[in-house]
């Protein structure tokens, strides 16, 4: 009789949080964004800022896709995985970056719960996908330096779009699937005191105790941050034993040159994502919280195509291949 009473009041109670739920979700239109509106003379510039890093994200990232598409010694797995990179760069900023323009603008300054929702399921999936793929472009390295000539053998095609659909899945369970699961209502005012919405800036909005989300963020955050940097820090240590094992100066400087532009992307996105997601709530701090993510989300992925390709003589001779047969098939046209 007791169990039964019990139980009629955890489905009760249960009940109520979910009308609860509902009735906040039908409510809740627009949420106040509030961006660098504590800054307001700082916008304009910063809308021309912003939007240069975007177009140059836009450009660069998607130049790289082409390239990879149109030229065939570009066609190898390291390209293959750079495309995806450059692929969630382009989405990832387009999420974030156009409405942040706009309320650079605007005199009200909000967002719709929709797209505040999107924002963060998309933030939370690209950032675990970058993660992730990043480490297979590491495995990838590895297996190139150290084992050159079964190279193609082992990162064969197949392989390839298995780890990549893998990165993916993997993704999108380990971080969209966990929240839509554990999201909770919204607490008035309903204020977003960042330049975008993301899961830890929802946490202090979430009208209930938030420790089952706080840890599932760190387990999340940790499986898919953490993991992937052991395994890219386990393959540059076996690189480096392996490079520091060649005779030839030229062959270490080689390896070094293709792996240095990984290398910098990794310690830029993990050091800004493991400071993000990684830490408890109490740590939290509105301001250097939105420089943190501007770097990560808007800047990073505007530096990636320009790091992998200033130094890169692939890339660049790729470039000038292209280059030249639009200008020959131009002249062709010409002359025709």
């Amino acid at each position: 009789m007791f169990s039964k009473h019990i139980s009629s009041v955890h489905i009760i109670s249960l009940t109520l949080t979910l009308n609860m739920a509902e009735e906040n979700l039908s409510t809740i239109t627009e949420l106040v964004l509030v961006g660098f509106s504590n800054h307001p003379q700082a916008e304009i510039p910063l809308f021309f800022l912003f939007s240069g890093v975007y177009l140059v994200n836009l450009f660069g990232n998607t130049a790289i896709i082409i390239l990879v598409l149109i030229d065939s010694c570009l066609q190898t797995p390291m390209y293959f995985f750079l495309c995806h990179l450059a692929f969630l760069n382009i989405f990832y900023t387009t999420a974030v970056v156009p409405k942040l323009l706009f309320n650079l603008l605007a005199s009200k300054k909000v967002i719709s719960y929709e797209l505040c929702i999107a924002q963060t399921y998309i933030s939370l999936l690209m950032g675990a996908a970058e993660c992730i793929i990043l480490s297979i472009m590491a495995l990838d390295r590895y297996v190139a330096i150290c084992y050159p000539l079964r190279y193609l053998l082992i990162m064969n095609w197949s392989v390839c779009v298995q780890l990549a659909v893998g990165a993916w899945t993997i993704s999108f369970f380990a971080s969209v699937v966990p929240l839509y699961f554990t999201m909770l209502p919204l607490c008035s005012p309903y204020i977003v005191d960042h330049i975008f919405c993301e899961a830890p800036v929802l946490l202090h909005m979430f009208c209930a105790d938030t420790s089952l989300q706080e840890t599932m963020m760190v387990i999340g955050a940790s499986g898919t941050l953490l993991l992937p940097f052991l395994l890219i820090t386990l393959s540059y240590l076996r690189i480096l034993v392996a490079v520091m094992r060649m005779h030839s100066a030229e062959g270490r400087k080689k390896a070094f040159s293709v792996c240095s532009s990984h290398l910098t992307v990794v310690t830029i996105y993990y050091g800004t994502g493991m400071f993000m997601y990684m830490r408890p709530k109490s740590l939290y701090s509105a301001e250097g919280d939105k420089l943190t993510s501007l770097f990560y989300a808007v800047i990073n992925p505007a530096l990636n195509p320009l790091i992998y390709s200033l130094r890169n003589k692939e890339v660049n001779g790729a470039l000038k291949r292209v280059l030249e047969r639009l200008s020959v098939s131009q002249r062709e046209m010409i002359l025709s």
